[in-house]
């Protein structure tokens, strides 16, 4: 089965699907390891982890494809990755959709901000209009080269014309033809539970867990029963990833040494098992029997 039926496949059955953040081999890796049956790439988690910087529109179209193909190259369960504003204008998005679905993505998220956009739960977010958000997720639809590959729509609104405005959004982007649904940064379980009883069973709702956002951290399970159907936690790894590397500086500054935190890291055969280092090299020899007839 095709990454992008399976999917389909996850979004139809009876469970709620949790897709925690990845952003490069090594982390989608760990996911799929993890026994994950899908995963998420956060455009901010790509901004953090590859420019140090902040999640404010500063990615290239190119630098999300190259690292959804790296990660496509490493693993085989599904992902949704974050397409943000879709890189420009309705024939931008086209593009977006082509490259991201070429790359590997087995759905894609376009949401309605203006560029350059921001992380949903930063203040001073603006938007396009309803009818320009419309028309890029019809355009993403036509330029779609797999009928299964997912679109997700967006909004940002809550933060900007209220909770209502963003509500009749969704409406409009679900006839647009999204095939999820994403209303970013609700303030409470209220607003969370209205958006179930509008939406649920009419189209898969996502959720977005940010520890320290605007959202409330639920329990996948209580998200679904509100009604939500796919569950992210976008930036949990890089976060942990960064707090457990500042933990490691600090105490090789104070000891010169990795003492402190050596049982808190993998050692060298440790790691090279989580990569199959071991299987890899004899994948290798399988290959090596023209050098070796060669050599005599």
């Amino acid at each position: 089965m095709s990454h992008t039926k399976r999917l389909r496949e996850l979004l139809a059955g009876p469970d709620t699907v949790v897709a925690p953040g990845m952003y490069d081999g090594l982390t989608g890796l760990m996911v799929e390891q993890a026994g994950f049956d899908c995963a998420y790439v956060g455009g901010a988690s790509i901004a953090y982890s590859r420019l140090g910087r902040s999640d404010i529109g500063l990615t290239t179209c190119t630098e999300v494809a190259d690292t959804i193909s790296k990660i496509r190259d490493r693993i085989e369960i599904p992902f949704v990755v974050d397409a943000d504003t879709g890189f420009g204008n309705a024939l931008n998005t086209q593009r977006t959709m082509r490259m991201f679905e070429r790359a590997g993505a087995s759905g894609i998220q376009l949401e309605d901000q203006t560029m350059p956009k921001r992380c949903g739960h930063l203040d001073g977010k603006t938007l396009i209009s309803t009818g320009e958000m419309t028309g890029k997720i019809k355009a993403a639809l036509d330029a779609r080269l797999d009928e299964n590959t997912v679109i997700v729509g967006r909004t940002d609104a809550i933060a900007v014309e209220g909770f209502e405005c963003a509500l009749e959004r969704a409406e409009a982007y679900v006839e647009a033809g999204a095939d999820m649904l994403f209303i970013e940064a609700p303030r409470s379980l209220e607003q969370m539970k209205t958006i179930g009883e509008q939406f649920a069973g009419r189209v898969p709702l996502l959720a977005n867990m940010v520890e320290g956002g605007k959202t409330p951290v639920s329990s996948a399970n209580d998200l679904g029963d509100l009604g939500f159907k796919f569950v992210i936690f976008p930036g949990a790894m890089v976060r942990i990833i960064a707090k457990a590397g500042q933990d490691y500086l600090k105490a090789l500054k104070e000891d010169g040494s990795t003492a402190q935190v050596r049982d808190r890291m993998f050692d060298f055969d440790g790691l090279n098992n989580l990569l199959g280092t071991s299987e890899l090299l004899e994948s290798g020899k399988s290959y090596d029997l023209g050098v070796k007839k060669a050599a005599k």
